[in-house]
């Protein structure tokens, strides 16, 4: 595989001070398309272009940061990239698109019906080849050179834990991948969501404990034969962080990967609020926006109640956030989050972790 862009591992004295631990950020922010779907979206168009050669033609539906990788890692690669979006996506959406030399299409009024307009494409024209989003075994794969990285990165010591933010579970099956690659199948991996956008928490439930696990209003139990797992299927999204978050389902793949792992994988899912709170104590501390989709990671470094009850004890190993980052953010965005934050009313807030209620003050 060509190596990734590397990005940096640092020391956060500002989130070491808070949780009384030491905390390192792995800032992904730093990839050509500001997240880290650069990793394994650009492999994956890398290992195209070798089957399919200078005329391959890229087709995505996607009018975020998978879109927004694709058309970065084509115009790297010198092939055709086209991008469909569903109906309402943002001029800076199509303008950072077309940037990248992207053909944009909108494609329908939901991402549903963007998604058939690609598939359309890529039936009828010959070296056309769809881009998955997250649910790929080989996206994983590129996914993986991070914690590749953070071996390299911390030679003389493995992370007490390694968080991150699931949505389709693209990034944890690479996570899950790396781990074993390193030989890190001991080393706890915490996937975080949010409530109303939380398909992967609810399907780890379901394969844990059980159909009988309740499930939110909309969410129906389906079964994957392939993988032989449970999935919880959202038709609609309370959160957010949904545009980002958002997946009906997660990968059955990493699904059954997070399952049958050695090392924990430890499923959280906290309230928008918390997010929010994330995503603008983070810019005043450390000068970057992020996505909810990524502020939702960093909830546990910021509230140091909610992190001694995942890892109770101390440990002089590091805890590895991963920042995920993600080009969907603006400052209005993070005023807005501002407002509504401080606005909800009540003193403590619902956090979730693997069927336990933990009460965190906001």
């Amino acid at each position: 595989m060509a190596a990734p862009l590397a990005s940096p591992l640092i020391r956060s004295s500002r989130l070491s001070s808070l949780s009384n631990a030491l905390v390192n950020l792995k800032l992904e922010t730093v990839h050509p398309a500001m997240s880290f779907k650069s990793r394994g979206i650009g492999y994956f168009v890398e290992c195209a272009k070798q089957a399919h050669g200078s005329g391959l033609h890229v087709v995505v539906a996607s009018g975020g940061n998978a879109g927004l990788a694709a058309a970065c890692a084509a115009r790297q690669l010198q092939v055709r990239c086209t991008v469909f979006i569903p109906e309402g996506a943002t001029q800076t959406t199509i303008n950072l698109l077309e940037g990248e030399d992207a053909d944009v299409v909108v494609g329908g009024k939901d991402y549903a019906e963007a998604l058939q307009a690609a598939k359309i494409l890529v039936d009828s024209k010959e070296n056309a080849v769809m881009v998955p989003a997250y649910d790929d075994p080989v996206v994983w794969e590129g996914h993986s050179s991070l914690v590749s990285e953070l071996a390299h990165q911390l030679p003389q010591t493995r992370p007490r834990a390694i968080f991150c933010s699931v949505g389709g579970g693209g990034l944890l099956g690479g996570v899950i991948k790396g781990c074993a690659r390193a030989g890190w199948d001991a080393v706890p991996i915490v996937a975080l969501e949010t409530i109303g956008s939380d398909c992967f928490y609810h399907s780890l439930a379901l394969n844990r404990q059980g159909q009988g696990v309740d499930l939110p209003a909309g969410v129906k139990a389906i079964y994957d034969q392939t993988h032989q797992v449970w999935l919880a299927h959202f038709s609609s999204f309370a959160s957010k962080a949904s545009g980002s978050l958002g997946a009906s389902q997660p990968a059955a793949g990493v699904v059954k990967m997070a399952l049958e792992r050695a090392g924990p994988v430890i499923s959280v899912t906290v309230p928008d609020e918390l997010s929010m709170q994330a995503a603008y104590n983070f810019a005043d501390d450390h000068q970057l926006l992020v996505e909810l989709a990524c502020s939702t990671t960093l909830v546990p470094a910021y509230k140091k109640e909610l992190l001694d009850e995942i890892f109770p004890g101390t440990d002089e190993r590091p805890f590895v956030f991963v920042v995920c980052g993600g080009f969907k953010i603006s400052v209005q965005d993070l005023t807005s989050y501002r407002a509504q934050a401080e606005a909800y009313e009540k003193e403590f807030l619902e956090v979730y972790c693997d069927g336990k209620v933990i009460s965190v003050r906001k």
